[in-house]
């Protein structure tokens, strides 16, 4: 079966999110997370952060939002049935904060057969509303029988 490759530089239209003291204190809870950067305002800025701290894995909760639409997207021509995860890279800039309004933009990097196996890389960027690039990250799915 051949694979769709016209999606391949397609970009899509970015997401954003309004990051929250809860939210961070929910996924640092979820997470065993103790550190107190992550839930106390005056520890925070003690530390010499804006306000409380995202944990770095938070990044999920802002950037798959924007990558859904783009492995859904009937142009990549992705078959869920047989996908499975196949990696995750991400590189990390400005520390998140809530407060901070973070907006994803997703694009895909690649979609190639390996070993009778699809494989399809997408990137995201996000950025806070100062422009400045909180994340890079890699996604690649895997779809078996491709």
């Amino acid at each position: 079966m051949a694979l769709k490759t016209e999606a391949v530089g397609k970009e899509w239209e970015g997401t954003t999110y309004q990051v929250g003291r809860e939210k961070i204190k929910e996924y640092a809870t979820a997470l065993g997370i103790e550190n107190p950067v992550h839930f106390d305002v005056g520890a925070a800025r003690e530390a010499g952060f804006r306000d409380v701290v995202a944990p770095p894995m938070f990044c999920v909760v802002y950037a798959l939002p924007a990558i859904a639409p783009a492995i859904l997207d009937p142009e990549v021509g992705m078959n869920f049935a047989t996908m499975v995860h196949g990696a995750q890279e991400f590189e990390w800039g400005d520390v998140v904060c809530s407060g901070d309004e973070i907006t994803t933009a997703p694009r895909c990097l690649s979609i190639k057969e390996k070993l009778g196996n699809g494989f399809y890389v997408f990137e995201s960027t996000s950025v806070n509303q100062d422009g400045a690039q909180v994340l890079r990250g890699v996604w690649t799915n895997i779809v078996r029988g491709a």
